[in-house]
C-alpha cells in the first residue's frame, strides 16, 4: 500500500511539474509585451527596458524557467503589475469562496444522484426509470452558465426568495448557504445527471451477482441488500471519478461565478485576462492545477482503501516481486 501510495504522489508531481512547466511556455506565447502594457504606450523606451529588467524579461528562457520553478516550489507566485501585491495573496484570499461552490457542488450532486440512480436500478424499465433517464440526459446535456443564467433570471426577477448575486459579510451558516443554493444547484446539475446514470448501471449490475443472490435465497431483505450491501460496491465507481469530477467543477465554477458575481479564482481570472494582467492568470491557473492533482490522488487513494480488490491485487504484486 505505501509502494502505491508513492507511485501515485510521484505521478501527480511530475504532472504539477509537467503543468508549471507548460503554464511557463504558454506565457511565451502571449501576444504583447507585459513591460509596456503595464507602463502605457506613451512610456519612453529607457523605462520599458528597465521595467524588464526588474522582472527578468531580458534573461534567457531557460534561465527564467529555472527562476520561475524555485519561486513556485517556494511558494512564491509573484507580485500583481498593478497593484504591488503577491499574487499568492490575492489568491488566497477568493480561494475559499472557490472551494466551497466546487465542494458544495459535488457534495449536491451526491446527495442527489446516488438516491436517484439508485431507484432507477431498483426500478428498470417502469415508468419512474424512462422518466428519470430523459431527465438524467437533459442534465447532462445542460451547460452549467446556461442554468446559472436561467436561476438569476428565476430568482432575481420572477421568484425573489434566495440572493442571488454576491456573497455575504454574515459567516453564519445559513446565510452562507442561502448564497450557495443557487451557485452549487447550477454547477451540479450535469454532475446529478452523470451521477445517477453511473450508479444506475453499477447498482444493475451489482444486483445480478451471485452473493446477491444468496442473499435473497436467506431471506434478506431487499431494502437491506440495496441499501445496506449492493448500493455500497455500486457507489465504488462514483468514488473513482469524484477526483475528476472536482476538476470539473474547479472549471465550470469559473464561469459559474462570473454570472453570480461571486468573488473566486474565475472573476479574479476573468478581471485579469481582461487587464491582461498574465502573472495573476498565470498563478491562479497554477493553482488550480494544484487543487486538481491533488483531489485526484485523494480520490484514487480512497478507491484503493474502499475496494479489497485494489489491496489484494497490490499485496500479490509485492509478494511476486519478493523472491527476485
Amino acid at each position: 500500500m505505501l509502494r502505491y501510495i508513492a507511485g501515485r504522489a510521484f505521478s501527480s508531481a511530475l504532472t504539477v511539474l509537467g503543468a508549471i512547466v507548460l503554464l511557463f511556455l504558454l506565457s511565451l506565447l502571449i501576444p504583447g509585451d507585459l513591460a509596456r502594457t503595464v507602463l502605457g504606450p506613451q512610456a519612453p523606451l529607457e523605462a520599458v527596458e528597465w521595467y524588464r529588467q526588474q522582472l527578468g524579461l531580458n534573461l534567457p528562457i531557460h534561465e527564467r524557467l529555472v527562476r520561475y520553478l524555485a519561486q513556485v516550489a517556494a511558494g512564491d507566485f509573484g507580485i500583481d503589475v498593478i497593484t504591488g501585491r503577491p499574487i499568492r495573496a490575492i489568491v488566497l484570499d477568493v480561494l475559499p469562496n472557490t472551494v466551497s461552490l466546487a465542494f458544495g457542488a459535488i457534495g449536491l450532486a451526491v446527495a442527489i444522484g446516488i438516491p436517484l440512480g439508485a431507484y432507477s436500478a431498483t426500478h428498470p424499465g417502469r415508468l419512474a426509470d424512462q422518466v428519470l433517464a430523459i431527465l438524467s440526459v437533459g442534465m447532462i446535456a445542460v451547460p452549467s452558465f446556461v442554468v446559472a443564467v436561467l436561476l438569476v433570471l428565476i430568482f432575481a426577477i420572477w421568484l425573489p426568495v434566495l440572493p442571488v448575486l454576491g456573497i455575504t459579510t454574515d459567516r453564519t451558516v445559513g446565510a452562507t448557504l442561502a448564497r450557495l443554493v443557487l451557485p452549487c444547484f447550477a454547477l451540479a446539475i450535469s454532475w446529478i445527471g452523470y451521477i445517477a446514470r453511473l450508479v444506475r448501471s453499477s447498482l444493475l449490475e451489482v444486483l445480478g451477482e451471485p452473493y446477491v443472490r444468496t442473499y435473497r435465497a436467506f431471506g434478506v431483505s431487499e431494502a437491506r441488500i440495496v441499501l445496506v450491501l449492493a448500493l455500497r460496491n455500486a457507489c465504488l465507481p462514483t468514488v473513482s471519478v469524484l477526483g475528476l469530477g472536482i476538476g470539473s467543477l474547479l472549471g465550470g465554477a469559473l464561469v459559474v461565478e462570473i454570472v453570480f458575481t461571486r468573488p473566486g479564482l474565475g472573476t479574479v481570472m476573468y478581471a485579469a485576462i481582461s487587464d491582461r494582467n498574465f502573472p495573476i492568470v498565470q498563478g491562479a491557473t497554477l493553482v488550480a492545477v494544484l487543487l486538481f492533482t491533488v483531489t485526484n490522488l485523494l480520490a484514487d487513494l480512497s478507491y484503493a482503501l474502499l475496494d479489497p480488490r485494489i489491496r489484494e491485487r497490490m499485496q500479490d504484486t509485492g509478494a511476486t516481486q519478493v523472491p527476485a
